[in-house]
């Protein structure tokens, strides 16, 4: 289950203030019934490194992500799917998801080996991927953005089925038939980012892990799109040392060989092994993340985050996650405490191989603030920092912020012909990373006001 799409695009709402001001004073003029979007943008290959950690830590990590499900409970059984992979979309597909998708299966087949392929029209698909309207969604799972669910073909069986044990995966010995469902009104982002996670999900690995700093499955979303780590876990998957109804402690046996084999620059290095974060952490990052509640309950949770990953004694990407989410809490009411606990997530973030992005996220709301308090020079020092990561990871929800934020201040230095340009740049990336122009104009006021007081401040 991928979960609400909040931390990569909301983060800026806690440091501005009621979105009523215009949309930008240098575009409201572009078309009078609109804002006269530029041709949507997006991204070419992808660009992923291999993973960088030790063999043995990887080798954790899978058993981790193959045998435990999110909710903590054991997977008895290893599951996957037997000889070629058919996938098929159905529902009210937008119109960007069969690229997504295409552009996915080329992936799985050239770097995972997977035999993956479209579904022909008469044959029943290994998954079925359904896009039903977002509210239909949310009165059935409410926190998931999108969500994958075994042994069902429709979203009509789900609903008949998901309070019994044909949906449970944990009696799965074999994947037969899987399915997916996608909000068919999100953004094109969002609907790549749910297609990305969940269908290596319905094949692969089913745990999402909050200590793995450079895969999709963690659910703090800063990975957007399948890594090089997840790619290995889908070669691993599908190895044909591991066999369909496998227990934990027969498959433990062969995933040194085949890391050995399979990931030969992970072989020595001093292994970081870490343990499964409690329960009680990750119900306070759902209250410091989620929808529900203000401000400062959602503070309450942060901090709640903060003081069990330091009674754990962790060091690593969950401490910093922690000093994010409470730095993000921050942003309105306390300025300089949320600086310092950025400050710290960052110093954290750049201490981990492949946490880049990571630290990119901390620069966006970094700069944020400073072009907030009017530190024009810093907010564009932040920004130019962190839009070579975000681009390479393809985060256009994340570069457009950042080339908006950029372009305010600028504006704000007296450079208008700069930030007109760049601000224009911003639209094609925005249209694919916020889809509607309801939700573009909310970004760009929201900025603009963040431009604003910085001018009166």
């Amino acid at each position: 289950m991928r979960l609400l799409p909040l931390i990569a695009v909301l983060g800026l709402t806690a440091c501005s203030p009621a979105q009523h001001a215009q949309v930008s004073k240098s575009y409201t003029d572009a078309a009078s019934t609109g804002l006269g979007l530029p041709a949507m943008q997006n991204f070419g290959s992808v660009a992923t490194s291999a993973a960088m950690r030790p063999n043995a830590e990887i080798a954790r990590d899978f058993l981790d992500l193959e045998f435990r499900m999110e909710s903590g409970r054991a997977i008895p059984s290893f599951s996957r799917f037997e000889g070629p992979i058919t996938v098929r979309l159905t529902g009210d597909v937008p119109p960007t998801a069969t690229t997504e998708m295409s552009r996915l299966i080329s992936r799985f087949r050239t770097e995972a080996g997977l035999p993956v392929s479209f579904a022909q029209p008469a044959d029943n698909a290994s998954i079925t991927v359904e896009f039903q309207p977002r509210a239909q969604m949310a009165r059935v799972v409410p926190m998931a953005a999108c969500f994958v669910v075994p042994r069902v073909q429709s979203w009509a069986e789900y609903k008949a089925e998901r309070n019994g044990p044909k949906v449970d995966w944990t009696t799965m010995t074999k994947r037969e038939h899987v399915a997916i469902f996608v909000p068919s009104d999100a953004a094109p982002q969002e609907i790549r980012d749910c297609l990305n996670e969940e269908t290596a999900q319905a094949m692969g690995p089913l745990n999402d892990l909050y200590h793995l700093p450079d895969s999709v499955f963690n659910d703090d979303n800063f990975n957007s799109v399948l890594t090089g780590f997840d790619m290995l876990m889908l070669r691993m998957h599908y190895a044909p040392a591991l066999r369909n109804g496998m227990n934990e402690a027969e498959a433990a046996k062969h995933v040194p060989a085949l890391l050995a084999q399979m990931n030969p620059r992970g072989a020595g290095g001093v292994p970081d092994i870490k343990s499964i974060a409690p329960r009680s952490w990750v119900a306070a990052v759902e209250g410091a993340f989620g929808p529900r509640g203000g401000n400062a309950a959602r503070l309450r949770a942060a901090e709640m985050m903060r003081s069990i990953a330091m009674a754990q004694g962790w060091h690593d990407g969950r401490l910093a996650f922690s000093n994010y989410a409470v730095g993000r809490s921050l942003a309105s009411t306390d300025p300089a405490q949320a600086v310092a606990a950025l400050s710290e997530a960052g110093r954290i973030y750049r201490s981990i191989p492949g946490a880049q992005v990571h630290v990119a996220h901390v620069d966006m709301q970094l700069a944020a603030i400073a072009l907030a308090a009017g530190q024009s020079d810093q907010a564009i020092a932040f920004a130019d920092r962190a839009i070579p990561v975000v681009k390479r990871a393809e985060n256009a929800s994340m570069l457009a912020t950042l080339m908006l934020i950029k372009a305010e201040a600028l504006e704000n230095e007296g450079r208008a012909a700069e930030a007109r340009s760049l601000r224009l740049d911003s639209l094609g990336w925005a249209r694919y990373g916020f889809g509607s122009e309801r939700q573009v104009r909310a970004r760009m006021a929201e900025i603009a006001n963040l431009g604003s007081r910085g001018r009166r401040g």
